[in-house]
């Protein structure tokens, strides 16, 4: 058994070595495009007003639920209206841009943890603003996989952690910058 055991392990070892360290977080990024890329550019699309600068009050209301309830859903009825601006802008621009930078790979590790924190920040809202069912919440071990933040969106971070520990991979624009750093860098010392 153990002769076994050592034998996988050194052909796992060998494909670890050959295929992982660029096929891993391209992979990683390929999913995260398959999947999530476009949820999140249609939904900041929704956000939208009359052009690309402009936010509709649905971006309040989906960011601010009960707030813009509250205000009879015009933002300039909220408290701190600036600052509620500002957070729909970064929430709405921070769904075009941070997909993006993942895609192609720039700045892919602060991207991912952006993207984590947006993920957690998205959870929480869904819960106490828009008042999701404990059904939707769901709870692990509980033989149904499919809810919505505690199933589903554990996916999404988990996913986004593998890009966090290990970078965009070979195949992203951050590693040909910082190749080209080094080569530069190796050059003026020599």
């Amino acid at each position: 058994m153990l002769a076994v055991l050592n034998l996988v392990e050194r052909i796992f070892d060998r494909i670890d070595r050959a295929i992982a360290p660029w096929l891993l977080p391209a992979l990683a990024r390929f999913v995260f495009a398959a999947t999530l890329a476009v949820y999140y550019w249609k939904s900041a699309a929704s956000k939208l007003g009359d052009g690309i600068f402009s936010l509709s009050v649905g971006a309040y209301a989906q960011i601010f639920p009960k707030a813009m309830e509250a205000a009879s859903y015009n933002p300039a009825n909220l408290s701190f209206p600036g600052l509620r601006a500002l957070i729909v802008y970064a929430a709405t621009y921070g769904e075009f841009i941070l997909p993006f930078l993942i895609i192609v790979g720039l700045l892919t590790r602060l991207a991912a943890l952006g993207m984590i924190g947006f993920v957690t920040v998205q959870s929480i809202v869904d819960i106490t603003g828009h008042g999701l069912s404990e059904k939707s919440i769901g709870a692990w071990f509980d033989n149904v996989p499919d809810s919505l933040i505690l199933d589903q969106r554990a996916f999404w971070i988990f996913l986004l952690l593998f890009i966090v520990a290990k970078g965009g991979g070979s195949l992203a624009i951050d590693r040909l910058l910082i190749d080209n750093r080094r080569q530069e860098r190796s050059e003026n010392s020599s």
